[in-house]
């Protein structure tokens, strides 16, 4: 059954200049370590790419933590909870502890999609909850 949804429209621009002002400390606030290396790498080769990368991670974890209803207080916070992609390229939420414990203590599943177009990234999570 559906424990919650979430959903998150971030503005491009605004992390953009937000990197700007604060350089990489902001993206090594939010992201987890295999993220970040993403976003090092599609950075140095893209730099539009990387902000792109940077909003739809930065989004995704706002519409987490609306989806599991505590919003950005422990055990959430931004870096123990990374959006990965498998090899298909799908997007996937991979949680650190202690949030992964409380996670799975919860019985909760969670499945995320993000989008990014022009000035825009957007996520939706819809976070399940096994039954007995």
């Amino acid at each position: 059954m559906i424990h919650g949804i979430g959903t998150d429209l971030c503005d491009i621009r605004r992390i953009e200049a937000t990197v700007g002002r604060q350089g990489d400390r902001f993206a090594e606030r939010v992201l987890g370590d295999a993220e970040l290396a993403i976003w090092r790498q599609r950075s140095s080769r893209w730099p539009a790419r990387g902000m792109r990368y940077l909003a739809t991670r930065f989004s995704a974890k706002e519409a987490f933590s609306k989806a599991i209803g505590l919003g950005m207080r422990m055990p959430m916070s931004w870096k123990l909870c990374e959006v990965l992609n498998d090899r298909s390229g799908k997007p996937y939420i991979a949680l650190h502890d202690p949030l992964k414990s409380w996670f799975e203590a919860q019985g909760l599943s969670a499945h995320v999609t993000v989008t990014d177009e022009a000035d825009y990234a957007a996520s939706f999570v819809v976070v399940e909850k096994q039954t007995p």
